[in-house]
C-alpha cells in the first residue's frame, strides 16, 4: 500500500522526504566542551599551543607524550618549545629526586639526541620544564623529568632562584587543595649564564633561550576541569630574561597569556571558549605570592 501511494503521489513524497532532512539537520547535537572531546591527554586540557603533531616531518613541532608531560620539540634547537603538565595531589608523593639526567630515546632514530654531558661547563644549568618535584608520586614518575628533551639550557639565577620560587608556590598551591595546569616555554635566542652571553652552547647544537615564560591556571581541587575554568579563574602568566642576575622576585614578571602569545606566535589556552579567553588572556595577574 505504502509503495502505490509514493507512485500515486510523487511529489507529495519528495516534499515530505526534504522536510524530514531539514528537521533531522535542526536538530543536531553540538557536543558539549568537554575535556574528554578537547584531548584524551590530561595534560593537553588546556590546548595544544602550536597544534604540535608527531609527525617526524613536522620537525620544528614535533609532539612527544609521554604519561608524565606533553610538549612540543625542536629538533633544529634541540630543545622543546613548550611543556605542558598537570599538578594535583594525584602527582605529589614522597618518591626522591632520582638525579638520572638521560637521552630521550625515544626521539626519532636519525635525530641528534642531546646527552647531560653536552652542558657541561656551558655556564648553563639543566633547567628543568616539568620539575622534579611536581614529579613524585612514584620514582618511575620522577626519572622522566630528567630526560633531556625537558631542558633548556637554563641561567643559574633564573633556574635556581625566580623559577624554584615559582615552582615552590606553585605545589603550595596544591597542598593548599588547588590543582594547577602549567605550560612552560621559551622564545627568543641568546641569554646570560655564568660563563657570559651565549646564542647557543654545544658546538652550535643546542639553542639558549632569550627568555622564558610560564602560564598557570589555578583551580579547586575537583572533576570536570576544563568546563570549571570562567573568567573568574585565576591565571599567572610570566616572562622572564635568561639571564643571570634576574630577580628572584617572580612576582615582578608578571605579564598577560596575550603579550605571551604576540611573542611566541602561539595559541595558548585554546580548548576554553572564547569568551572567556579573551578575558583571562587580557589579564595580569595581582593575587598573592606565597
Amino acid at each position: 500500500m505504502l509503495l502505490s501511494t509514493i507512485m500515486r503521489y510523487p511529489s507529495l513524497f519528495i516534499f515530505s522526504f526534504i522536510l524530514l532532512l531539514a528537521g533531522c539537520k535542526q536538530t543536531e547535537i553540538v557536543p558539549n566542551r568537554n575535556r574528554s572531546l578537547i584531548s584524551e591527554n590530561e595534560h593537553l586540557t588546556l590546548g595544544n599551543p602550536s597544534n604540535a603533531t608527531p609527525d617526524i616531518n613536522n620537525y620544528k613541532n614535533y609532539l612527544v607524550e609521554k604519561p608524565q608531560y606533553v610538549l612540543s620539540y625542536s629538533r633544529d634547537s634541540s630543545i622543546p618549545n613548550w611543556v605542558s603538565w598537570h599538578v594535583s595531589s594525584d602527582w605529589l608523593g614522597s618518591a626522591p629526586r632520582q638525579d638520572d639526567f638521560k637521552a630521550d630515546e625515544s626521539l626519532p632514530e636519525d635525530w641528534y639526541r642531546v646527552s647531560p654531558a653536552n652542558y657541561t661547563n656551558s655556564g648553563f644549568d639543566r633547567g628543568h620544564n616539568c620539575p622534579s618535584a611536581d614529579r613524585t608520586k612514584s620514582q618511575k614518575d620522577n626519572s622522566a623529568t630528567f630526560l633531556m628533551t625537558n631542558m633548556i639550557p637554563q641561567a643559574p639565577d633564573n633556574n635556581r632562584e625566580t623559577w624554584a620560587n615559582l615552582e615552590e608556590y606553585t605545589r603550595s598551591l596544591v597542598d593548599q587543595g588547588q590543582e594547577v595546569y602549567v605550560i612552560m616555554g621559551n622564545y627568543g635566542s641568546g641569554g646570560t649564564g655564568s660563563n657570559g652571553f651565549a646564542r647557543t652552547i654545544n658546538g652550535g647544537k643546542i639553542r639558549v633561550p632569550k627568555q622564558i615564560w610560564k602560564v598557570l591556571v589555578i583551580l579547586p581541587e575537583g572533576d570536570d576541569d576544563l568546563n570549571r575554568i570562567s573568567v573568574n579563574t585565576r591565571v599567572i602568566a610570566i616572562d622572564t630574561p635568561n639571564s643571570n642576575g634576574v630577580n628572584p622576585d617572580w612576582s615582578l614578571y608578571r605579564t598577560t597569556v596575550d603579550a605571551i602569545e604576540k611573542a611566541t606566535g602561539y595559541d595558548l589556552l585554546s580548548s576554553l571558549p572564547e569568551d572567556i579567553q579573551q578575558v583571562l588572556e587580557a589579564t595580569v595577574d595581582n593575587g598573592p605570592t606565597q
